[in-house]
């Protein structure tokens, strides 16, 4: 887990939207051409599209990219990711939750990824003057520890980049910056973790 990056409004040729370079696009192109990384998923939750991420990899079948994003939202003028989750504002907790149990399972299955890099925006909070997607700090958490749960339960280890938060008060975005983290730290101390980390590892050397 990294408490920054997931820097994925940036372009091969330029930066955009506070995103000067694409680390999560970098990190990608180097265990592709250093570890033979064979099929990589981007999961981005950030409330804002990647469309970075859409056009770096648009024509890489190697990397799936995925996002969950307000329809209404900058950028507005989307790219095209392999899958697109457009919701409308006030989707709130329940109905976000639900595209999410929807679409993972069906991005995962369709990549069989090797690794997994999950950009856990906190900007869908409801509290959020960018977000208007109307999420509670408990609703964030869930949505982590769907996708991190999910993704270990398949074995694909994951990359976890930070993003997002506008709120008006500091104290909510740290605290669900950290729940992100403290769901990531229960899952990573979860017995069975050494055995899925061996076994990611045996697949990037195949």
């Amino acid at each position: 887990a990294n408490l920054a990056g997931g820097s994925h409004h940036a372009f091969a040729d330029h930066g955009e939207g506070f995103s000067v370079f694409h680390d999560m696009a970098v990190a990608v192109r180097v265990l592709q051409r250093e570890d033979g990384l064979q099929r990589a998923g981007i999961i981005d939750c950030d409330v804002h599209q990647g469309n970075g991420t859409a056009a770096i990899f648009q024509h890489d079948p190697r990397v799936y990219t995925c996002s969950f994003h307000g329809e209404k939202n900058y950028p507005f003028r989307k790219a095209t990711s392999r899958l697109d989750i457009a919701l409308p504002d006030d989707t709130g907790d329940a109905a976000y939750l639900e595209a999410l149990q929807t679409y993972v399972p069906r991005m995962l299955h369709e990549a069989r990824p090797e690794l997994v890099w999950y950009q856990a925006g906190v900007d869908p909070y409801d509290g959020d003057k960018l977000g208007r997607l109307s999420l509670s700090l408990e609703g964030l958490r869930q949505r982590d520890q769907y996708v991190l749960e999910t993704c270990r339960a398949a074995n694909i280890p994951v990359v976890v980049t930070m993003g997002g938060g506008y709120a008006t008060r500091m104290e909510d975005i740290v605290e669900a910056h950290c729940n992100t983290i403290r769901v990531a730290c229960q899952l990573a101390s979860a017995p069975g973790l050494a055995a899925m980390e061996q076994g990611s590892h045996a697949k990037l050397r195949r």
